[in-house]
């Protein structure tokens, strides 16, 4: 099992940067695709989530409205669009996989690093003001 960020970098404040994850080694059919980020000193905070199979998605409250989560199903790849990026935007960012184990959670319930059962390693963005 293997997740694979990238598409990390630098970029201004205002701009736009698209972060991709490939997945290999597991079928992704009964899993959500999140994406978190962290800085020093700072827990990982929840950034965006996708049910693999039926594309619902769920935002941070800090990225709403700015970021897209999506997913090629033929690829096993899953992207994050960033748009609108501000300096408070920088950060690693992690893709994982949370395993359904619960026809009745919510989409709201994989905001929590607890519920993810692999990570990768993570990939820098830097916003510049």
């Amino acid at each position: 099992v293997q997740l694979q960020a990238s598409g990390g970098g630098l970029v201004q404040s205002g701009g736009s940067l698209r972060l991709s994850c490939a997945a290999s080694g597991f079928s992704l059919d009964n899993y959500n695709i999140g994406w978190f980020r962290q800085t020093p000193g700072k827990e990982r905070e929840f950034v965006a989530v996708i049910h693999w199979s039926r594309g619902m998605t769920y935002y941070g409250d800090s990225v709403r409205g700015r970021f897209t989560i999506s997913r090629d199903n033929a690829k096993n790849t899953l992207d994050l669009q960033m748009d609108s990026l501000k300096p408070e935007d920088t950060a690693v960012y992690y893709c994982a996989a949370a395993r359904l184990r619960s026809v009745m959670a919510t989409m709201a319930s994989f905001a929590r690093r607890s519920a993810y059962d692999y990570w990768g390693q993570g990939t820098q963005v830097t916003v510049s003001s």
